[in-house]
């Protein structure tokens, strides 16, 4: 422990972020950088718990609490506060095969159950992580570390988001010959086309997928498996299959006037605009442009914040997000515990953005779409919502309950359908054969990730349903045998 009073004597800091109207005018990434200095501090913050909750990396009440890939955090905060960045770095990387995402898209469990939290407030972990492995790429410490020795084993991976990719290192690394296959034009899944570039940049991605082809890992994009090249034809050239295909089939909101233009998936938004951002700069017009439009984001969480910050960046008219949730508490409440994960209000970045933009936090909770309404050219031009307020059912469970008289009208030009996702698309699970749990997902045990169909084991959203990255990268590892 090097500062055994450090949490008595600093307080809590983070690098300022741009200002909100500032970072509208572009793309790139918001965060700013600490000195070492002040990074040192907030190492020195870390109290070297006797049980660091930080890094178990347990589900209470269904979510996360500490990290799910067990980094070992008190460790590299004692050295970042010693000065000993490469060592730092070193401990890293034996847990997190890709703390530069991480450190900037995870929420940061490990902070919600961080034991400074109790009372009060938490190490800034996320921070300091993509600090250390930033200034590993930096100074060149990050270098391609090929096996020594190979297997001769041939193993297939389908899908690049962040289980195929940790999957495929860990099994590079264990010597084995890996191919991944992408659907898409580039490698990296969600976290190239499903993460805005302000968000994480893709230079980032990229140069992460440069350093594993070099250690050997080969990429195949453009390559549909069950569409454009029969599964099986996998399963009888490999030796093994892992699919990481993520849960991407979106809930949809059947409500009269669905069909109409200008209504679309969320990820059909994001998807096209940082496809054509690294295309052409924006300019061959090919995505769904939100500019001098009415906009309505149906649905929160990330994806919707997503949407929401990305709208404002093409300059949208007016902006409005719906929740069906109520508004959190600012603070803890009695039922949600340290060290749960705490259900509390947050300003993220769009939102943050959207307030300094149009002078309001753009959510409205308590709310839902009962239709949409189209123009003669068959275009939405406005929705109906209807207030809710959630009642027991018989069962015991909650649900939303309309609230006669509270009926609004909203203009609405673009609609991006933001709530979730439903599970993993069909076609190759039905060419493997693979049997589905009662969500739809492929069926594995947790541990032994391997499916029903012989030799093709399963790993991320695509078993467990739609979660974190840092979810996805557990899964990844442990899917590969090797953590």
């Amino acid at each position: 422990m090097g500062k055994p009073t450090g949490f008595m004597e600093f307080q809590r800091e983070l690098p300022p972020d741009r200002s909100p109207l500032e970072r509208l005018n572009d793309w790139q990434e918001f965060h700013d950088h600490f000195p070492e200095s002040k990074l040192r501090e907030q190492g020195g913050r870390c109290m070297d718990c006797g049980i660091p909750f930080c890094h178990t990396g347990t589900l209470i009440g269904g979510m996360a609490s500490g990290c799910p890939i067990n980094n070992l955090i008190p460790e590299w905060n004692d050295l970042v506060y010693r000065g000993l960045w490469k060592e730092a770095l070193e401990r890293l990387h034996k847990t997190n095969n890709f703390p530069e995402f991480t450190g900037r898209v995870c929420p940061a469990p490990c902070e919600g159950s961080c034991v400074l939290g109790i009372d009060e407030l938490p190490v800034t972990i996320k921070n300091i992580e993509c600090t250390i492995i930033d200034k590993g790429f930096a100074e060149g410490w990050v270098r391609p570390e090929p096996p020594e020795k190979r297997t001769g084993k041939e193993v297939a991976v389908v899908g690049s988001g962040p289980a195929g990719l940790a999957c495929a290192a860990q099994l590079n690394r264990a010597g084995h010959w890996v191919t991944v296959y992408e659907r898409d034009d580039r490698i990296g899944g969600l976290l190239m086309y499903g993460i805005p570039n302000m968000k994480l940049d893709k230079t980032v991605v990229q140069r992460r997928i440069d350093l594993m082809a070099e250690e050997g890992v080969k990429f195949v994009t453009s390559s549909a498996v069950g569409v454009d090249i029969p599964a099986q034809k996998l399963r009888e050239e490999f030796d093994a299959v892992v699919l990481c295909c993520g849960a991407t089939k979106p809930r949809d909101l059947p409500v009269p006037g669905r069909e109409l233009k200008g209504i679309h998936f969320a990820m059909e938004f994001l998807h096209a605009n940082t496809k054509c951002l690294l295309d052409s700069g924006h300019q061959d017009g090919n995505y769904i442009s939100a500019t001098d439009k009415h906009v309505i984001v149906v649905g929160g969480g990330d994806t919707g914040t997503d949407c929401v910050g990305t709208a404002l960046r093409h300059q949208c008219k007016s902006l409005t997000q719906l929740e069906i949730l109520p508004r959190p508490p600012d603070t803890r409440q009695p039922d949600n515990p340290w060290p749960e994960w705490p259900k509390i209000y947050r300003l993220d970045y769009g939102q943050e953005e959207a307030k300094a933009r149009f002078g309001d936090d753009p959510r409205i909770y308590l709310n839902t779409p009962e239709k949409f309404i189209g123009d003669a050219n068959g275009r939405v031009k406005e929705l109906h919502t209807v207030d809710v307020e959630w009642v027991r059912a018989d069962n015991g469970a909650f649900i939303p309950k309309r609230v006669p008289g509270t009926e609004k009208v909203y203009p609405a030009d673009l609609v991006l359908l933001a709530m979730g996702f439903l599970g993993p698309e069909e076609a190759i699970l039905n060419d493997l054969g693979v049997e589905r749990d009662a969500r739809s997902n492929a069926k594995a045990e947790y541990g032994r990730f391997m499916t029903s169909a012989e030799g093709v084991f399963t790993a991320g959203d695509m078993r467990r349903g739609q979660s974190l990255v840092v979810w996805a990268i557990n899964e990844g590892r442990g899917a590969a045998g090797l953590d």
